[in-house]
């Protein structure tokens, strides 16, 4: 099980199970991922925040508009700020007001804000889940697209026994971590690039760029996620490569392009993330260059490991990057077609919100005939919704 990167907002009602919150807080953030608690008035009557933060090592929201909260993220920015948001325990009240659409408290104003995926995990007396009206809640929230985890089934606190408890956080965490397992590219061979690389001046001096490569490594995650077998060769880069996914790492655009084509035969499908340096210097110092009053360097252009990709024989489905400071759109068009790629990702670089450096992008797709905008949001996130967007792409080449 694995929750790498992903961002879990964990919504507590009140409950008894509330109890259980707090290990379920534990188990998510082992499995990798971020969480952040939001609770109803009810939920703190039965553990605190102040338990709960410390288990999620940030600190829990409670009111609806209050000012410190807003003024911290705001309660659309939260919601937004999830991969997943899961109310565990949900009472029979709160799945109520969720069916209503009600937004009277933060954590039910966050779910109505929420367009990712959303999970409950029902908690309450036996008699409670078998009413009529619970059952039509639960029947109207599933058919709504709401996940829901259990309940289990045994003794209650009340001292009943039957259906009504919540799942055990071993199982809430484990299909929590389900929902990110698409299967959209079971078995497929996907090799990704990703990172900057660095074209060496002398002995200590080189030329690179910004990129992070953390939409790469987020690429990366989305598709073992969705069932690929994956190779990523990644440049110089401060980040820890996904589970299942094997890792190659080179420094220089030379060594990219030899690691890439040396590894192409048999994939199905490359994603060229990385910010490859279009020049290199041509002839780097096998010494540290004493300073000078002036240094004039001579560059060379690299290799275009794109072309060399879509000029093989039998070439994968291929995904180009566009990074661009200005005209997106028509900069990104022209390289799908000059360059004959499948698709292209373009995004805008250069501010401080969004692309190099950054935990969020904004992203614009093309393919011959059609394109799609993916609006501003976490990297992970948007790295999932690339992934669907090329599986059905290279679907429908594959078919065709």
């Amino acid at each position: 099980m694995t929750l790498a990167n992903k961002r879990i907002l964990l919504g507590v009602t009140g409950s008894i199970a509330a109890y259980k919150s707090a290990e379920l807080a534990r188990r998510l953030r082992e499995a990798g991922a971020e969480v952040q608690v939001v609770m109803t008035r009810g939920g703190a009557e039965f553990i605190t925040p102040l338990t709960l933060q410390a288990l999620s090592g940030r600190p829990v929201f409670l009111h609806h508009l209050d000012a410190e909260t807003e003024a911290a993220m705001g309660h659309i920015s939260l919601a937004r700020w999830a991969d997943l948001v899961l109310i565990a325990p949900a009472s029979a009240d709160f799945l109520a007001r969720l069916a209503q659409g009600r937004a009277d408290d933060l954590l039910a104003t966050l779910c109505l804000a929420c367009d990712g995926p959303l999970a409950v995990a029902p908690a309450m007396n036996r008699q409670m889940w078998a009413q009529a009206s619970t059952q039509d809640n639960m029947r109207l929230l599933r058919e709504r697209g709401v996940h829901v985890f259990g309940p289990g089934s045994g003794d209650q606190a009340c001292g009943e026994n039957g259906p009504g408890r919540m799942l055990e956080p071993r199982e809430i965490a484990e299909q929590s971590a389900a929902l990110f397992d698409s299967g959209l590219l079971q078995g497929r061979r996907v090799l990704i690039s990703a990172g900057p690389t660095r074209e060496d001046i002398d002995a200590v001096r080189y030329i690179s760029n910004r990129s992070s490569g953390k939409m790469g490594f987020a690429i990366a995650q989305a598709a073992v996620e969705a069932g690929a077998r994956v190779t990523l060769v990644a440049g110089p880069v401060a980040l820890q490569a996904p589970e299942r996914v094997r890792r190659i790492d080179v420094r220089s655009a030379a060594e990219m392009r030899e690691a890439v084509l040396g590894r192409m035969e048999g994939q199905d499908i490359f994603i060229a993330a990385a910010a490859v340096a279009d020049y290199r210097v041509a002839r780097p110092a096998a010494g540290k260059v004493k300073k000078q009053a002036r240094l004039i360097l001579e560059l060379e252009r690299n290799p275009d490991i794109l072309r060399a990709v879509t000029a093989l024989p039998v070439p994968p489905f291929t995904v180009g990057f566009a990074a661009e400071t200005e005209n997106v759109a028509a900069y990104a068009r022209a390289k799908l077609r000059d360059k004959a790629l499948d698709m292209i990702v373009a995004n805008e670089v250069g501010r401080h919100d969004r692309g190099f450096d950054s935990d969020d992008n904004e992203l614009l797709v093309l393919w011959k005939g059609g394109e799609k905008s993916l609006p501003l949001g976490p990297k992970g996130r948007l790295a999932r919704e690339l992934i669907t967007l090329i599986a059905e792409r290279y679907g429908a080449k594959d078919t065709a």
